[in-house]
């Protein structure tokens, strides 16, 4: 069984990012509209099908993480400057999809 990564610190960086440190010593730092595309919630990913509902370029490109606030110990939540405030990033996704050269995730132009 794969170990699950639990951040140590989350933090905005000015307006255009959120850092995250993880227990192991990585470091990932997500770019605001990044994360927003990345969004799994009913209203951005359809349920059923699993297909994206919005695309990176609905998002606007000044996009700021409002508020971040834990959800329980295995994900957050984040309300967006766009309005959005229904998402929950579980920690294993946020992991597995840090946009770092070191963890080759997927690039922004794919979402």
């Amino acid at each position: 069984m794969t170990r699950q990564h639990k951040p140590t610190e989350i933090a905005k960086v000015g307006e255009t990012a959120v850092r995250i440190r993880w227990d192991d010593g990585h470091e990932g730092t997500y770019p605001t509209r990044y994360l927003r595309g990345i969004c799994q919630c009913a209203a951005c990913v359809d349920e059923w099908s699993g297909e994206k509902r919005i695309s990176i370029d609905s998002i606007p490109v000044d996009i700021r993480a409002i508020k971040i606030l834990p959800v329980g110990q295995y994900a957050i939540h984040i309300d967006w400057s766009d309005g959005h405030s229904t998402g929950i990033y579980a920690f294993d996704v946020l992991r597995k999809l840090c946009p770092c050269s070191a963890c080759l995730a997927t690039p922004l132009s794919a979402l």
